[in-house]
């Protein structure tokens, strides 16, 4: 990385998100990105787009982002006037990260700044995230530094605290609660801290929230992909169905993973994971996510511009 004076110019902001398709004509082109080119048989297609028909057509997520990413430059504005130039790069949509850093170079920034709306690192996420931030950026001549973890915010743990017993008073005493995130294939977890944090973080919220351990809470993975390759679990279906067969009255899900309300939530658990616990006859509930909290936003902008004074040291 090379260093940039202290004084020297504006600072870009890459804020980095996976992606959505923006309409349901969208959903092959944007399949066949995940899959790095390979275009998705007719039978995957149909089955993203009926999951997609299920919550209006498309996901909140862009809509959802875009709040984020305009919470983030006013925190960042209210921080430091006049220095940050904010902009949304993804993973797997336009505007794409490199596009973004392009933008960013244009309008003469002298550092970058990335930051992906995902708490909790693991190199086959964010760092592949940063690295696609790196590169681009090192491609216009631009010095660069991201944001690897943010998972550690007291603002965002105590925010997700405050979910969980918002969630678990409208819920039969008893109650279990369940910490998810998307799960990845076992052989990109070998020396990962992904699951080290999250256990990290479920504790210091259940803890926060006042949850008794192992009585109270447990962690699961959710959303796996369709591959033969083992995924990490146990996957939260199968503990929904675990906590009926050990008497438990009803299961609060925390996404603690994710941070807007978009496919994996609103889907896999607003959807699936309530039909599988009415059909065990446990009551079912989710707690909210962040999205653009205020507190949260604000305090994920703090990091950013902490991590920034890393361009000029």
């Amino acid at each position: 990385m090379t260093a940039i004076p202290s004084a020297g110019g504006r600072i870009g902001v890459i804020v980095m998100a996976y992606g959505t398709p923006a309409r349901p004509e969208d959903i092959e082109a944007y399949y066949t990105h995940i899959r790095r080119g390979r275009p998705p048989s007719a039978d995957q297609v149909d089955d993203l787009t009926r999951r997609y028909a299920a919550l209006g057509g498309t996901s909140t997520l862009a809509a959802r982002t875009a709040d984020q990413v305009t919470a983030i430059a006013a925190a960042l504005e209210d921080l430091e006037p006049g220095r940050f130039v904010v902009r949304l790069g993804q993973k797997h949509a336009s505007p794409f990260i490199e596009d973004a850093v392009s933008a960013l170079a244009e309008e003469g920034v002298t550092g970058v700044v990335g930051v992906v709306l995902a708490p909790h690192y693991s190199g086959a996420s964010i760092g592949e995230y940063q690295a696609r931030a790196t590169a681009a950026a090192e491609a216009v001549g631009v010095p660069s530094v991201g944001v690897s973890r943010w998972h550690d915010l007291p603002e965002h743990r105590s925010f997700l605290a405050a979910a969980v017993n918002d969630a678990r008073a409208t819920m039969p005493d008893g109650s279990r609660v369940v910490f998810t995130a998307h799960s990845l294939p076992e052989r990109l977890l070998e020396g990962d801290p992904y699951p080290d944090e999250l256990r990290e973080s479920a504790e210091a919220i259940a803890t926060e929230a006042g949850l008794e351990t192992p009585a109270g809470w447990s962690l699961a993975w959710q959303s796996a992909g369709a591959t033969p390759e083992p995924w990490r679990g146990p996957d939260v279906l199968a503990v929904i169905e675990e906590l009926a067969t050990s008497g438990a009255p009803g299961v609060v899900v925390c996404p603690q993973g994710f941070v807007t309300d978009h496919l994996e939530v609103a889907y896999d658990l607003d959807i699936e994971a309530a039909r599988v616990a009415a059909e065990a006859g446990l009551a079912f509930g989710r707690t909210r996510t962040p999205n653009d909290d205020p507190a949260v936003m604000a305090a994920l902008a703090r990091r950013v511009n902490d991590t920034a004074a890393a361009l000029s040291s």
